[in-house]
């Protein structure tokens, strides 16, 4: 298998087989982001990755069962070339129990409803998407290229096709200002997707990024461990989902997981019992040290 520059992939693909589809992202102008900065977006040539699979036979045999195809927005590629590469892998890991890329809402609303189809039937079984707000206002900000309407519709389609959805959601990207309007129109749009999965993460300033200058110029102030975690609280207090959440991530301060709606208030209790903590111990339990 080859690999070209850093290579991201979510925490719940920690076991999985990484096979590189593309390079880079095809969007790359999100303010916060900084993996695909400084890489021009390509398409690595089909056969190449189809023979990456092959080699990835040989070494790991038959028992593969998850594989996530890297980089930024994989679902990108050209349908027939993305399909291939599916059907290749189920034929050589009969047992592959789910595939997954990245793919935001502007790509994913490039493909028709029967592509998406086609692909799901070929054996992508999940998307990643970073939803990150859905403050309208605050998508431009960033500068992630969607508006609210479009979000939905992404995950509406992929819902549609039978594809698992995995939404993700940026706490303290607003800062203190915006921060009740960013938890109150993310949880209104989750909603109206009711994706499979939402994933909290909270916003770092990442050098090489406009956010991180944004930062050190003074012009954003972050958000203290105690603001983020109510403005968790209000965005699970009105999300209306059946979704798993998970905060499965180094970023976050607390760790706040639960199948919705069944398991809402016991979230709501475990952030009452953060915010019940003193501030320099809430620092303390930050999985950010980690």
């Amino acid at each position: 298998m080859r690999y070209e520059g850093n290579i991201y992939r979510p925490p719940s693909e920690a076991n999985s087989l990484l096979i590189q589809a593309t390079i880079g992202c095809p969007h790359n102008q999100c303010t916060f982001c900084v993996p695909y900065k400084g890489t021009k977006f390509r398409f690595r040539p089909v056969e190449d990755i189809l023979e990456d699979l092959r080699a990835a036979r040989e070494v790991y045999g038959s028992e593969v069962r998850t594989m996530f195809l890297p980089d930024g927005n994989t679902i990108f590629m050209p349908t027939d070339e993305l399909i291939a590469v599916l059907n290749l892998a189920r034929e050589l890991f009969p047992k592959l129990e789910r595939v997954t890329v990245y793919g935001s809402a502007r790509f994913i609303l490039m493909k028709s409803p029967e592509e998406l189809k086609a692909i799901k039937d070929a054996g992508l079984t999940r998307i990643h998407c970073g939803m990150e707000t859905g403050d309208e206002e605050l998508l431009k900000e960033i500068k992630k290229g969607v508006t609210p309407q479009e979000l939905i519709d992404a995950g509406r389609r992929l819902k549609d096709a039978g594809i698992e959805v995995s939404e993700y959601v940026l706490m303290g990207i607003g800062g203190e200002a915006r921060s009740a309007r960013h938890a109150r129109a993310s949880a209104e749009i989750l909603s109206a997707i009711n994706p499979d999965f939402i994933r909290i993460r909270t916003v770092i300033p990442r050098p090489g990024t406009p956010f991180y200058e944004q930062v050190k110029k003074g012009e954003f102030t972050l958000m203290k461990p105690r603001q983020i975690l109510e403005e968790i609280k209000l965005f699970v207090e009105n999300l209306d989902v059946t979704s798993q959440v998970y905060s499965d991530h180094v970023s976050n301060y607390w760790n706040i997981q639960g199948q919705m709606p069944e398991d809402k208030n016991k979230m709501l209790a475990s952030i009452d019992k953060a915010l019940g903590l003193d501030d320099d111990l809430l620092e303390k339990t930050s999985f950010r040290g980690e």
